[in-house]
């Protein structure tokens, strides 16, 4: 669908926005700055190096020895300052909106990192065979390097990113009005948002304008602040709702912004940092891969035998609710008759069910079919490890699952998992009465508090030891 664009208030230009997102993800682009300036610092210690060599012992040594000789003071130095310095936030948001900060930060991290090289030549009595009056002249020509790198990063971010590193977006639900500098702005009822917890398909309208936002910012009456706190919770990314305090939003914190001289409650945040974020995708990633080509010889006999049985398709698509509360398409291997699948799930799975085909029960009781949903993880839709995807008609006893409990739509701050906490404690198969569903959002939400990437390899374990299981139908 072709989303209206928005306005971006003062010195921002609009321009032509893709249908996909509201605005290009300034955070991709981060990121591939973040990657750069450690590339350039890099190079720009090992640069110094030669030139402080070349100036104090001149070009004779630079030819008499090799390049790993001479280097050898910025090759020692360079892991302990990239270790201080991605902790010191070097490569941070904050040094990226002023150049000043990052200057200081990277002269911090060159200072702490030459202190602790010297300290270590010195305990370990390593015979580092170097010129201390070129290792300071190489420092200082580092130093020099890397903050006049900022300056100019920060001129050519704001020249081509505009006034902010950062897309924050304003919807005005009918709330106090204000005016926020460098902001999208979205008028509720004119773009159709609305904070509709019964309705997945307006909440993926909703996921889709803030798909690349880094901030969202929502005024409205008192009346729809808790609905759009829930919203915002389940949105993935930091989340404000323009108000008074009130203990009811179980807000995470107020902020005064001197830019409208207003406060606004902080309901929402992303639960992952990029760093995190980036070290759960390069996890997915890779043992994705690993699992799809080991499991290539089991999908085709799988495909095979489905064929075989009934001439029907192989793989079953159908409608889950993912990161940010938006949809998308999962994949599975077809178990059910082709008459009886069930694209919206109203009617769970159950152990003796008649919509199953005799192929369908041996993939459900190993978990073959969910195999497919790799191609899920590899796209982006899903990770291995977070709460399983459910389909929009899914019901716990007689009630639809976010009609159970509100906090339901929490769960979807981050990407839906193959696996998850739940699974591994044995929560899993049909949800005949309400108690079911809640068990399995407690875990979801306790997995999304305390996530670290050594949990996730932890239920990756876990769950080969429940592939197969008495509730896997």
């Amino acid at each position: 669908m072709n989303l209206p664009l928005l306005d971006r208030k003062h010195d921002f230009d609009v321009g032509a926005l893709p249908a996909a997102g509201l605005a290009t993800s300034l955070e991709r682009r981060r990121l591939r700055l973040y990657i750069a300036q450690i590339l350039g610092d890099a190079a720009a210690l090992f640069a110094a190096n030669l030139v402080a060599d070349l100036l104090y012992l001149g070009s004779a040594y630079l030819v008499k020895h090799s390049f790993a000789y001479v280097t050898l003071p910025a090759q020692l130095l360079l892991p302990i300052f990239l270790t201080i310095a991605l902790h010191n936030g070097t490569y941070s948001l904050e040094s990226l909106k002023d150049w000043r900060v990052a200057a200081w930060r990277v002269f911090a991290a060159l200072a702490i990192s030459a202190a602790l090289l010297n300290f270590v030549i010195f305990f370990v009595r390593l015979k580092a065979d170097f010129s201390h009056t070129t290792f300071v002249i190489a420092l200082v020509l580092a130093a020099l390097a890397m903050m006049g790198a900022r300056k100019v990063a920060s001129a050519v971010v704001r020249r081509r990113w505009g006034p902010s590193p950062i897309n924050v977006l304003v919807i005005d639900d009918g709330g106090p009005p204000f005016e926020l500098p460098h902001s999208y702005r979205a008028n509720a009822a004119e773009h159709g948002l609305s904070p509709s917890l019964g309705d997945p398909h307006a909440l993926d309208l909703f996921a889709r304008y803030v798909r690349n936002m880094d901030q969202v910012i929502v005024s409205c009456p008192p009346e729809r602040r808790v609905e759009w706190a829930q919203v915002l919770k389940g949105s993935g990314v930091h989340g404000e709702v323009l108000s008074e305090l009130m203990r009811e939003i179980g807000a995470l914190g107020v902020i005064h912004r001197e830019e409208i001289d207003s406060t606004t409650l902080l309901v929402s945040a992303g639960p992952l940092g990029l760093r995190a974020r980036a070290s759960k995708r390069v996890l997915d990633i890779a043992v994705s891969l690993a699992a799809l080509t080991v499991a290539l010889p089991i999908l085709a006999i799988a495909a095979a035998a489905i064929k075989i049985e009934d001439g029907g398709p192989i793989l079953f698509r159908q409608n889950r609710i993912g990161r940010r509360n938006q949809l998308f398409s999962i994949y599975k291997l077809r178990t059910m008759k082709v008459e009886r699948t069930d694209g919206d799930g109203h009617r769970s799975a159950s152990k003796d069910d008649d919509r199953v085909t005799r192929v369908g029960r041996v993939l459900r009781r190993t978990s073959i079919d969910e195999l497919p949903q790799l191609l899920n993880v590899l796209k982006g839709d899903m990770s291995l490890v977070g709460p399983r995807p459910h389909a929009t008609g899914s019901l716990a006893g007689e009630k639809l699952f976010w009609e159970v409990d509100q906090r339901y739509w929490q769960r979807h701050s981050l990407r839906p998992g193959l696996t998850g906490l739940a699974q591994v404690r044995g929560f899993r198969g049909a949800t005949h009465q309400e108690a079911d569903l809640t068990s399995r959002l407690q875990s979801d939400l306790e997995y999304i508090n305390g996530w670290t990437i050594w949990r996730d390899a932890r239920i990756l374990l876990a769950t080969t030891m429940v592939l197969l299981h008495d509730r896997a139908f």
